[in-house]
């Protein structure tokens, strides 16, 4: 065989790194140029869609059918479109909203004044806006938007756009679509598009990968202001998260962790394009400020898509009474029978009280003296929720409890809008990708789909009690991450040891998690086990309400509820909290 002819060795592809520098609509405006600048990279994403902000897109898509995109996006962009394209740098975002064209068309226009060579690819076809019928009553929706998978960035990618902007697509798949054009990975490359879609979870919420909103936070060297992750993506879809040089905050096993757990539930974290088994999932701390991911297994996507409903649902008004010092109950309940009877029989047709005692007994400030009681309501006609509650509330300025103040006039009423998912077959929604030329090619759903999956088998932990145990919180031991997926509430609970694990995968049951949070008592918990992760999810069915813009809950997006789980006490193993034993009894 001559030399020509010999077989030539397969040369590796080398890593992709991705950075992130959005975790929502708002995020830190200057992300974009600190990623650009911080160290290499190869593709820069960002996330901007929310349940909330497509409903607030949606209500800006009524004002002006040109809008329904993320407007900051294109400010940011200004400042260093010129940097990426020294940099070689490419950019996928999820900024199109509902209006990607037009997005696009934008882009191009910015590209043409900076004097910036662009091509600009995006990615359309998740707006079934046109199919309201087939969910709901189609007067009262605004927004119907199916989750479409990578394969339409990849396409984009592969025909030379150095920036995609999508309509919704999952977060995820802004990492996996750069993975999918770099690697070329096939539809049925699941354990690769697993990875990477685990990769993409991690990044996807920004500074959340690297100490942000981190449980402890109090071991950071700097947490002031932590830098975005950046994943260093292989080829078999593992993956090392990092951050540049010289930033904030931190990456290690926990922090990583903590957003694997965010708004997730069972094992199988299903997607459109794979569903990747989190059960599977890997960390190792590789060296400083990087994290490894491996062994992420993937089985095939589910045959349908999720579509996120937005609809406005109606108006709501609030009004929040000071009571201060003594006698806070009758001071409530009188203020309450005195605002329902101004409000009448004909009054809003939700209206709901909540007190909160943030009283403290010989307070040495009348901030500290003071509670709070907050009446929310709501109705379908803003005449209901407006001037009668307001007059129902001043009225009574010099009528009601010693003491009467309000926080703040209430206003005339503001919307609410309700989210919903719906589901569709993944034929049925036709997924394209714009390339730079101006090319349309519509991305074929996925080949090969799964059924009902059986149920995972339950993992199995015990723990051997042993030894004294000590009346503590449980956030001496374990930290949380929460949030929010429409109405339900997810909340994810992990510790650092084995034992710890033992015991906390026996210990915290969804029976223990509804006497600790009492608001959980009535309503239906899923609980998962992650042994990789040492680490207990738990999904609460129904706490949120409809969602975080009906604004149902004191924490809409259940953002705190891991800190509160967190705060509570129960009896902790003295073996298992050797700090706090050799800390100060002040702790407790």
């Amino acid at each position: 065989m001559s030399a020509s002819t010999a077989p030539q060795p397969v040369r590796p592809v080398r890593p992709l790194r991705i950075g992130n520098a959005s975790g929502f609509y708002g995020d830190r405006f200057a992300a974009f140029e600190e990623m650009l600048g911080g160290g290499p990279l190869d593709v820069v994403t960002g996330d901007y869609l929310a349940e909330l902000t497509m409903l607030i897109l949606a209500r800006d898509r009524l004002k002006d059918p040109q809008a329904g995109y993320a407007k900051g996006f294109l400010r940011q962009l200004e400042g260093c479109l010129g940097l990426a394209a020294d940099r070689g740098v490419r950019i996928v975002v999820n900024a199109g909203g509902l209006n990607p064209a037009r997005l696009a068309e934008a882009v191009e226009k910015l590209a043409g004044r900076l004097g910036v060579a662009t091509r600009v690819g995006y990615v359309t076809g998740d707006d079934l806006l046109g199919r309201a019928a087939e969910f709901t009553e189609p007067a009262q929706l605004l927004a119907a938007n199916a989750y479409l998978g990578a394969f339409g960035i990849a396409d984009c990618l592969r025909s030379g756009a150095d920036v995609v902007v999508t309509g919704r697509v999952t977060d995820a798949a802004l990492v996996v679509g750069p993975g999918v054009a770099h690697f070329d990975w096939q539809r049925t490359d699941f354990d690769a598009l697993a990875g990477a879609v685990v990769a993409g979870h991690v990044l996807e919420c920004g500074a959340q990968a690297t100490g942000g909103n981190y449980a402890w936070f109090t071991e950071l060297a700097d947490p002031a202001r932590p830098g975005f992750p950046l994943a260093e993506l292989h080829a078999d879809g593992s993956s090392v998260i990092t951050k540049h040089p010289g930033t904030g905050g931190a990456v290690t096993v926990d922090t990583v962790t903590a957003q694997l757990l965010y708004e997730t539930g069972g094992p199988r974290y299903l997607g459109p394009d794979v569903t990747a088994r989190l059960d599977t999932v890997q960390l190792a701390q590789q060296g400083p400020d990087r994290v490894r991911i491996s062994g992420v297994r993937g089985e095939a996507p589910p045959a349908t898509l999720k579509v996120g409903l937005n609809r406005l649902a109606g108006w709501r008004n609030e009004v929040v009474f000071v009571l201060t010092g003594l006698d806070i109950e009758q001071k409530a309940e009188l203020v309450q029978r005195q605002v329902e009877a101004g409000l009448g029989p004909d009054g809003p047709a939700e209206v709901r009280w909540t007190l909160a005692r943030t009283d403290q007994p010989d307070a040495p400030t009348e901030q500290q003296a003071g509670a709070l009681l907050q009446l929310t309501v709501r109705d379908s006609d803003q005449a209901k929720v407006g001037r009668s509650v307001s007059s129902a509330a001043v009225e009574l300025g010099l009528a009601s409890y010693p003491g009467f103040h309000l926080t703040a006039l209430p206003g005339p009423g503001t919307p609410y809008g309700v989210f919903t998912a719906a589901y569709v077959e993944q034929g049925s929604v036709e997924h394209w990708a714009v390339r730079p030329d101006g090319g349309r090619e519509l991305i074929p759903p996925a080949p090969v789909t799964a059924g009902e999956e059986p149920e995972l088998p339950l993992h199995q932990a015990q723990y051997e009690p042993h030894g004294p145990t000590r009346r503590a919180p449980l956030g001496l031991l374990a930290a949380a991450r929460s949030g929010d997926k429409g109405g339900d509430a997810n909340l994810g609970v992990w510790v650092r040891s084995d034992p710890a694990w033992h015991w906390l995968a026996t210990t915290l049951t969804t029976e223990q998690l509804r006497e600790l949070l009492p608001e959980t008592e009535k309503l239906t918990i899923h609980r998962h086990l992650l042994p990789n992760l040492r680490a207990v999810n738990f999904v609460i069915e129904g706490l949120l309400g409809e969602g975080v813009a009906a604004q149902a809950r004191f924490d809409p997006q259940a953002k705190a509820l891991g800190e509160w789980l967190r705060s509570r006490y129960l009896d902790i193993p003295e073996a298992l909290l050797p700090s706090l034993l050799a800390s100060s009894e002040t702790a407790l």
